[in-house]
């Protein structure tokens, strides 16, 4: 079994040390900069027999040994800046997408497409239109990094192990996102049985926040260790074919009252991708954010369209 990634850089290097070091999958990688996918692989390579695995990781510039590959994660972009937006990254980072799925397909057409550049709904929709690929393979990774975001922040105000707590976050991947406190819980017990609402408020808008806080202190970066840690997770859901019931950026066709929108939804991940988009039993609440979350979403992908064309 093959992945490759696209983009070398923090975010996918070490989603290829994940993957490989997890003896989930062989490895490529691929880098418009010259050496830096060749030069990573091979220290990732020589790890090795440190390590102990025996998965094979390479990199290029050339897509050519992307032929074959089971899934393909793009990580390609630019990365955020303190004071920018996910909005902002839209034109430059919606280009290279365009590009890079255009290459993709040229070697991997049946590949499974996991899309981690942002703003990422819309380069997951970016990727959609110029693949052309079911909706079922084309997933945006999102729902995942903030559900561990949401996670860990309650596991801190609870004084409990953050494998005890399990949360879920739909929506969006930005500012209006919609971590579900109902649907979140520390053991068996709703997070809002444990937490103040004035507090628990608090805690939903850090998660909100939780990139922009980690571009705020990097300065230069963004975040990549919890990142390369929820693509590794998804992407041994699918090859494993585990049938993992994760939060993702998928397509929705009815769901949720929403058609034609990618937004942050639980699905249950397999060999296919997207075997089945779970629905939740959501509040008048619940569902009223979830719909203006999407409205935002929309809004940004009339924009890309706008720049696109221009």
């Amino acid at each position: 079994m093959k992945v490759t990634i696209v983009g070398a850089g923090n975010v996918g290097a070490t989603c290829a040390q994940r993957i490989a070091e997890s003896d989930t999958a062989d490895v490529y990688m691929v880098d418009v900069v010259e050496g830096l996918a060749q030069g990573k692989a091979l220290d990732l390579a020589q790890a090795a027999p440190v390590v102990g695995h025996s998965r094979q990781i390479t990199g290029g510039q050339d897509y050519g040994p992307a032929a074959g590959s089971a899934i393909v994660v793009v990580t390609a972009g630019v990365a955020r800046k303190p004071g920018m937006s996910r909005d902002d990254l839209l034109k430059t980072n919606g280009r290279i997408v365009t590009e890079v799925m255009t290459k993709v397909m040229a070697v991997a057409p049946e590949a499974i497409l996991l899309i981690v550049s942002n703003p990422l709904d819309v380069t997951t929709y970016v990727a959609q239109q110029v693949s052309g690929a079911p909706r079922e393979r084309v997933i945006g990774m999102a729902g995942v990094l903030d559900a561990a975001r949401f996670a860990t922040f309650i596991a801190w105000e609870v004084g409990c192990s953050p494998k005890d707590v399990t949360a879920m976050v739909l929506g969006g991947h930005g500012d209006s996102m919609v971590p579900l406190p109902r649907h979140s819980t520390v053991g068996e017990t709703p997070v809002n049985e444990l937490i103040a609402p004035e507090r628990l408020e608090e805690i939903i808008q850090r998660t909100r926040q939780g990139g922009g806080e980690i571009v705020s202190y990097l300065k230069t970066g963004s975040a990549f260790y919890a990142p390369s840690a929820a693509v590794a997770d998804m992407v041994a859901a699918i090859v494993r074919d585990e049938g993992r019931i994760l939060p993702a950026s998928v397509q929705l066709q009815g769901e949720y009252g929403l058609t034609d929108v990618f937004v942050g939804v639980p699905v249950k991940l397999g060999a296919g991708g997207v075997e089945q988009i779970i629905e939740l039993d959501l509040t008048e609440e619940e569902q009223g954010a979830l719909h203006r979350s999407a409205e935002h979403v929309r809004e940004t992908i009339a924009v890309w369209e706008a720049l696109s064309k221009g």
